[in-house]
């Protein structure tokens, strides 16, 4: 039987998932010294890491190439799929919010608003929750410019520290909902590899303890 495979999200929660590993006493060093390799023993070679973008990790969980993965909460509410997400990590935390113009009343008037996301199903949702038409454009580089150039009143979007909004005279206007790293595990392998996932989730939930105290 192959190893556990797990789908890491390139860059930092990568990193962060790394981490992990090291903290549940892993040798990560095929990880740390990866090359242009994209799939990676981990530890005793018990399990394997496969790196790849974030919507591709729900992709090859979902159809069971891999039994785990690692990805934002974000990426969950925009690609839902059938699989199970069994823990928040705790690593990765920002939040989903609206965010426009610094001198601008949003919700005043009673145009239909035009909203610019890298997330129109995330924008979708959140306004329909509000029984509020928007009508919603998909932009894939810096969501901030819409509302400056005027193609946008406002933009749904991933914040952090909210700099990037304050420097390009932005501002949040709600926030919508908080997002942090999420494992989700095939639907199919948690029965058929339960003990194996079970072990390794058992190994998680104490070094994520450990690392709190």
């Amino acid at each position: 039987m192959r190893p556990l495979r797990i789908a890491l999200t390139k860059g930092r929660l990568e990193k962060d998932t790394v981490g992990l590993f090291e903290q549940m006493g892993k040798d990560c060093e095929a990880l740390h010294n990866k090359g242009r390799r994209l799939i990676l023993p981990v530890g005793d070679g018990n399990l394997e890491a496969v790196l790849c973008k974030a919507a591709d990790v729900i992709t090859y969980v979902e159809h069971g190439v891999c039994d785990l993965g690692v990805v934002g909460r974000d990426t969950i509410l925009e690609y839902p799929g059938s699989f199970y997400e069994v823990m928040d990590l705790g690593f990765g935390r920002c939040r989903f919010a609206l965010a426009g113009p610094k001198d601008k009343d949003f919700y005043s008037g009673y145009r239909e608003k035009t909203i610019a996301t890298k997330y129109p199903n995330v924008a979708r949702a959140f306004f329909e929750s509000k029984a509020m038409d928007v009508n919603v454009i998909k932009i894939e580089g810096s969501v901030e410019l819409a509302p400056l150039l005027g193609l946008s009143d406002a933009i749904v979007d991933i914040v952090e520290t909210g700099s990037t909004l304050k420097e390009n005279g932005l501002q949040v206007i709600e926030e919508i909902t908080p997002i942090s790293a999420r494992l989700i595990v095939n639907t199919a392998s948690m029965k058929l590899r339960k003990e194996e996932i079970e072990a390794l989730l058992s190994q998680m939930e104490a070094a994520l303890s450990e690392k709190g105290r």
